[in-house]
């Protein structure tokens, strides 16, 4: 939640006066991009300028009502306030803004939204109530920013989001530690929230950021608290309306032992057994996660989120990473599937410097969860991850997602701080990642060589033609590029003699160099270098990803789209482990096609190879390691 930057409105709306509202169409952006996950794809929201937490709930009366922190400012300025406004067409238009609260009134911020049974939707918000001018940070410092303190409050509206409440109502929250340590002794209290609510039975559970210090980047101690109302879902007295802060004690959701100061943006969702999990931000490489048996009382202790219990850590910088429940009882969980700058240690800088560890949002990944049972109740198990959403501009950053499902189908918004959109998800990407743990199928689509496991296979073969990366536009008056935003794909069984690097494995190249080469590499890793003749472009799994004298299945990724290369050995998606923050690269967007070679040649250790003629998804990836383990 915390950038520095100024915004600059989008021409695709009309920016109005402070308080102001108005009707918008969103019309699609018209991008030409040929690929549904590239953001510009997606309906717009309207706003004032700045948008951020474009949080969505559908209404009794088959509206999406979306609520948004907006102003005519960069975020934390003078003017933020939350509005709502409706869509009738699953986000493709929508109504007039509605201000919850005004433009010129006191800061209020971050709202998320509670539909109760009876249709009553509540909107719980930071509220500067005592027009505080400026907070003192721990270094003895101020900031001036004043939109994460204050009053946490709520209104309601009983018409689906056309009208809201006049009069707001304050939410008790009981004083942590952290609170009484903070530079005003607890008098004045730091908090916000971007978790979504969650429905326990005739219970609603609701999420509150404490901060306990301001400092080095913005918020520099934090951790998750909760509350709850055994009689919000049924009470239309909002005065007698009763919460209760969790977790019991005075310490909040904080990092493992040993972890930083910074435990943020708590996400919560509750699985069938009632237990609660839950995910959340922070600066240590890895998010943190939590499980609760008895409601909220008590958690377990902190440990970073893993893909399976014991398993391998998911890999996450200072950003939201949202668990969602799914109608068909799995799970989706946002995130962006690397380290952050500095791994395993406190990196918070707000100076813009390479290493602002609210970077590098871009893209953002998706993963399916689904329930296992555990000696202490259910647990979540995640799938190997997919590209969800990107931007040509790798310093273009999405956030602050939410998750809408309707008539079938999913959908996604996000923000980035100036746009925010609504995306539908590809239905083969769903199904991909809710079907991951069970398929063991070869993907046949565009297969364009199967040289299936029967050593020895040949030395030399042909070597299919490659897709065109980008091409000259004829159609253009400067006849410059046209990106295609095509892929390829290459899936290797190999059993290597030696762990020597500098093998060659696959090589199609030309004597001026012009094609692949895939060859090994020291401490056990696998190199692709692709040439078109005018640049090279390589990239590297992880290191110990192979080793010699034992089958791996490895699957190779060139992405045209978001221009990212990955690795998946024997079904698992390289992140980099603990020896460099991402796992998957870059790479130009002016590489024309690699073919080189009318044949490829092929190493003693190539067990068997695949060659598509499209970049596949990482579950088709999982499924043909596990088909090939079935062989």
């Amino acid at each position: 939640m915390i950038f520095r930057a100024i915004f600059v409105p989008t021409s695709a709306w009309l920016v109005l006066a402070a308080g102001a509202t108005f009707a918008h169409s969103a019309e699609p952006s018209k991008t030409g991009v040929p690929d549904p996950r590239h953001i510009g794809n997606g309906w717009l929201i309207p706003s004032e300028g700045y948008a951020d937490q474009p949080y969505i709930v559908k209404t009794d009366d088959g509206a999406w009502l979306c609520v948004m922190t907006t102003g005519a400012g960069h975020e934390g300025a003078g003017g933020q306030h939350v509005v709502s406004m409706r869509s009738t067409d699953r986000g493709r238009t929508w109504s007039e803004i509605v201000p919850i609260e005004p433009a010129d009134g006191p800061e209020a911020s971050y709202a998320v939204l509670l539909k109760t049974p009876g249709g009553r939707i509540y909107a719980f918000y930071n509220h500067n109530t005592d027009r505080v001018a400026e907070v003192k940070r721990e270094d003895k410092g101020v900031y001036k920013r004043v939109d994460s303190l204050g009053h946490y409050v709520f209104k309601y509206s009983d018409d689906h989001g056309r009208s809201w409440s006049e009069k707001r109502y304050d939410v008790p929250i009981r004083e942590f530690e952290c609170d009484r340590n903070n530079v005003y002794g607890g008098k004045l209290r730091f908090f916000w929230n971007v978790g979504r609510p969650v429905i326990l039975g005739d219970e609603a559970l609701m999420v509150i950021h404490k901060v306990g210090a301001m400092g080095a980047g913005f918020f520099a101690q934090s951790e998750g608290a909760f509350f709850k109302s055994d009689n919000i879902l049924g009470q239309r007295d909002p005065e007698k309306i009763t919460f209760q802060t969790l977790p019991d004690g005075d310490i909040g959701l904080r990092t493992p032992a040993g972890g930083g100061r910074v435990a943020e943006e708590q996400s919560v969702v509750a699985l069938s057994d009632g237990s609660l999990y839950c995910v959340y931000r922070t600066v240590d490489g890895w998010p943190a996660c939590a499980y609760s048996r008895d409601g909220g009382h008590t958690w377990t202790p902190p440990a970073y989120a893993t893909y399976t219990p014991g398993g391998r850590r998911i890999k996450h910088p200072r950003a939201a990473n949202f668990a969602w429940k799914c109608s068909n009882g799995k799970y989706l969980y946002w995130f962006h599937n690397h380290g952050g700058p500095v791994i395993g240690e406190m990196a918070a800088d707000l100076s813009g410097r390479s290493g602002n560890p609210y970077d590098d949002r871009n893209p953002a990944w998706l993963v399916a969860g689904v329930e296992r049972d555990s000696p202490d109740g259910k647990v979540l198990h995640w799938s190997q991850p997919e590209i969800l959403l990107y931007d040509d501009d790798p310093y273009i950053r999405m956030s602050y997602p939410d998750l809408v499902e309707d008539g079938g189908k999913f959908y996604v918004t996000e923000t980035q701080k100036n746009i925010g959109r609504v995306h539908e998800i590809p239905q083969p990407l769903l199904d991909g990642l809710f079907d991951q743990f069970d398929n063991r199928k070869v993907a046949t689509k565009d297969l364009a060589l199967d040289l299936s496991p029967a050593p020895p296979l040949p030395a030399e073969t042909a070597m299919p033609k490659l897709p065109e990366f980008s091409i000259r536009d004829t159609s253009r008056a400067d006849y410059g590029a046209k990106d295609l935003r095509s892929g390829f794909s290459l899936d290797l069984w190999l059993k290597l003699a030696s762990s020597a690097p500098n093998q060659a494995i696959l090589d199609s190249r030309t004597a001026a160099g012009k094609g692949i080469l895939v060859s090994t590499c020291a401490a056990g890793a696998i190199r692709i270098a692709l040439c078109d003749g005018r640049q090279e472009v390589a990239w590297t799994s992880d290191r110990g990803a192979v080793e010699a004298g034992k089958d791996h299945h490895v699957v190779i990724t060139v992405d045209g789209g978001p221009k990212i290369i990955t690795f998946v050995v024997d079904g698992v998606v390289c992140d980099g482990g603990d020896d460099r923050q991402f796992g998957w690269g870059r790479f130009s967007h002016t590489l024309r096609a690699p073919n080189g070679s009318p044949t490829v040649k092929l190493a003693d250790s190539v067990r068997s190879l695949r060659v598509y003629t499209r970049a596949i998804r990482t579950s088709e990836a999982v499924g043909n390691f596990r088909a090939g383990l079935a062989d």
